[in-house]
């Protein structure tokens, strides 16, 4: 044999290898992909077909549908565990206060559009002392907020998260709350009475907030509910003073169920005039109106806020 032959026969010989080798490791990763079998025909000749998985139905509502408003009117507790000054949400455990809301809430009830009850957890509390990184808030621990939302799905009631951010703002604390707010029945709140600006302090002024800071934090929640194919969500905004929110510059948003909530406590006089007011201001937003069991001077029954035009969409009780 030839030197030439015997290099072309070792060349063959590792060609051949070489082929063998990469057709195994062919067959190896098509087995992987595929399983073992899927290279075997059926008993009837033909290959046998993967069932096609079937798609993830869409997330729906704690009382069915994708649509809050205007399908349901909501009625909602303000308010948090750790005082009952804070409002009626927390007095008493989370348990009770679904029972007590769903009493509260039937009034409101109508054949053609039923009640949505809500909790509206101060997720953010405003303080008056720094705190960490000189925020003047406190922040629920998840602790808190997972016992409200358990019990809130219990009741097939929504969990709002209201956000009192001190001298912290609407966009870090909303963003903060990614993880609750990307679940289909966790809604959101936002308190300007207690967006402080530099140098001030909580309750000691009224706090306003930019159109800027609450049109970046719509379009988050807004592109948060796109992105996981999310009901409607709701956005509440609270208001009770003309400066507070510079409500005309305000950008709607096609996933949310945008509510401006006329706040703050007095006579049914004042309440009334104050809700006109505000309600005359703009169409293009929901409207909400806000009761307080202690504060309010001789409280409006649910036949009198029914009464109110328009009708609001949302009815929160502190």
């Amino acid at each position: 044999m030839t030197e030439s032959s015997a290099v072309y026969r070792r060349r063959r010989i590792a060609a051949i290898v070489g082929a063998a080798v990469a057709a195994a490791l062919i067959v190896f990763a098509i087995t992987q992909l595929t399983g073992s079998n899927a290279a075997e025909p059926s008993k009837g000749g033909a290959p046998r077909a993967e069932a096609t998985p079937k798609p993830k139905p869409a997330a729906e509502l704690p009382r069915g549908g994708r649509t809050i408003l205007p399908d349901f009117r909501v009625v909602a507790y303000y308010g948090a565990p750790q005082d009952k000054q804070l409002g009626a949400l927390g007095i008493g455990s989370p348990t009770q206060m679904t029972k007590k809301l769903e009493r509260q809430a039937q009034p409101y009830a109508r054949k053609t559009r039923p009640i949505l009850p809500a909790m509206e957890l101060i997720a953010v509390v405003a303080a008056a002392h720094p705190g960490d990184g000189d925020r003047y808030n406190l922040r629920q621990p998840d602790s808190v907020i997972r016992r409200y939302l358990k019990a809130a799905r219990k009741a097939k009631a929504l969990l709002i998260l209201d956000i009192q951010p001190g001298r912290s703002d609407f966009f870090t604390e909303t963003k903060r709350l990614r993880k609750w707010l990307k679940e289909p029945d966790v809604g959101l709140a936002l308190d300007p009475e207690w967006r402080m600006a530099p140098g001030q302090i909580p309750g000691e002024v009224i706090g306003s907030v930019s159109a800027r800071e609450v049109n970046a934090t719509s379009a988050w929640l807004d592109q948060l509910v796109t992105h996981y194919n999310l009901p409607q969500k709701l956005l509440l905004v609270h208001e009770f003073t003309d400066d507070m929110v510079p409500e005309a510059q305000l950008k709607p948003r096609k996933g949310l169920a945008y509510v401006m909530n006329v706040d703050g406590f007095g006579g049914q006089a004042l309440k009334i005039a104050k809700y006109k007011g505000f309600a005359g201001q703009d169409q293009q937003f929901r409207r909400g109106f806000k009761l307080f069991y202690q504060e309010d001077q001789g409280m409006m029954s649910p036949a009198q806020v029914m009464r109110l035009q328009p009708r609001p969409d949302v009815v929160v009780y502190e």
